[in-house]
């Protein structure tokens, strides 16, 4: 009996780190693909074009304005707005605070429930929120405002979702 638990912790152990390794392929390509399209774009040389026309398809069904993106290379631009890679820094930052921490703060949401998944959905309304100001007419597009609006969201959902995709 005391065989098929530690059998059964190895395969659960092994099946967190999988998705630990997974999440961070993931977030990795969330932060370098929107930065390399521009200068993929730009290339002479064969199928990187390519490759920055599959990362630009990516961002115009993920971000809301992917016409606003810096232009890195001019002319061309980031594959997604600097609200949505505001967010992906958020995620970035708290997978290194979490890997410093190893999920043991205060501001890891998840521990506290209900109500650290509500606080969670607040904070990911700072972006939906940024972006009907703008569409109202109540604020113009401006890069430093949108990311951080997109950073607090980023940061609120890395938040809540961190610690589960990478506790062992």
């Amino acid at each position: 009996m005391r065989n098929t638990a530690s059998l059964f912790l190895a395969q659960s152990a092994k099946g967190a780190s999988r998705r630990s390794i997974l999440a961070d392929i993931v977030l990795a390509g969330l932060v370098s693909g929107p930065l390399a399209a521009p200068f993929l774009a730009a290339s002479s040389l064969p199928l990187l074009p390519n490759i920055a026309d599959i990362i630009y398809f990516m961002g115009v069904h993920v971000c809301p304005q992917p016409d606003m993106g810096l232009a890195l290379a001019p002319p061309h631009i980031m594959a997604v707005c600097m609200r949505c890679y505001g967010t992906v820094m958020g995620l970035l930052t708290a997978r290194l605070l979490y890997r410093a921490d190893g999920g043991k703060a205060t501001y890891w949401l998840n521990q506290y429930g209900v109500w650290g998944f509500l606080l969670m959905i607040i904070l990911c309304l700072f972006y939906p929120a940024e972006l009907a100001a703008q569409w109202q007419g109540w604020q113009q597009y401006n890069n430093w405002l949108v990311t951080a609006f997109g950073l607090v969201s980023g940061l609120g959902l890395g938040a809540y979702i961190t610690p589960l995709l990478h506790r062992s």
